[in-house]
């Protein structure tokens, strides 16, 4: 899909912030429209069918979480978070309620337009994505295979589940619950099964990573998760 075929919805009350980001994404040749409040974002989600929503959370008559929930009993369109706020709390709020990704203002355009290019890779075909790239990684999740540099990397089933829920999600910001909910049973406690995440990524950094310590691949998103990298 050309960027001139996406519809990229600007959701946010500040006029200059509109207009940055408009002048912004049409130089990128991206289809822009924008709303000011939730009630116009709401009505556009629906009738507009936007590609990708870049969202403010302080938005004057609805909170932009509640936002994200109510687009999302309705699409999977994808959502990235632009907001003030930098409570890890909000930012967990606001994932585990559907965003995509979140960014926090001032931000830098190139960053903001690479994360919207991850996230609108997400809505390729499932058949066009089972093999997954970046750098020199590659995941096969048809085959279950995984190589660096075309050398093939032997994962233990656990390591390869969270690599895989990491794949299936490139780009987007996976906070500890949503991977501890999706590999590790629900009931199990919390601090124990988050230890036991800590450690596999760590075990996965250990082989994916030149440098463990400074990985490019599996990144971490400070009290709230971990992304992997769909661009280096």
């Amino acid at each position: 899909m050309a960027n001139q075929d996406m519809r990229i919805l600007i959701v946010d009350d500040e006029k200059t912030i509109r207009r940055f980001l408009k002048a912004t994404l049409i130089s990128h040749g991206y289809n822009v429209f924008e709303a000011t409040d939730a009630k116009e974002a709401l009505e556009y989600s629906v009738s507009s069918h936007p590609d990708a929503i870049i969202l403010d959370l302080g938005l004057p008559d609805m909170d932009g979480i509640e936002v994200t929930r109510q687009i999302r009993k309705r699409a999977k369109t994808p959502i990235i978070i632009l907001s003030v706020r930098e409570d890890e709390t909000d930012k967990i709020a606001a994932l585990d309620a559907g965003a995509d990704d979140y960014l926090t203002k001032p931000f830098n355009a190139g960053e903001m337009l690479a994360r919207l290019r991850a996230v609108m890779r997400r809505l390729l075909p499932q058949n066009e994505r089972s093999v997954f790239k970046v750098g020199k990684l590659s995941i096969d999740i048809s085959s279950h295979s995984v190589e660096v540099k075309s050398r093939e990397i032997h994962l233990t089933p656990t390591e390869y589940d969270v690599l895989k829920a990491l794949v299936l999600n490139a780009g987007k910001i996976m906070t500890h619950g949503q991977i501890l909910k999706e590999i590790w049973n629900k009931n199990e406690d919390f601090e124990e099964a988050l230890h036991l995440l800590r450690v596999t990524i760590s075990n996965l950094r250990n082989k994916l990573e030149s440098n463990p310590d400074r990985p490019v691949y599996i990144l971490t998103e400070p009290g709230v998760g971990y992304r992997l990298s769909s661009e280096t």
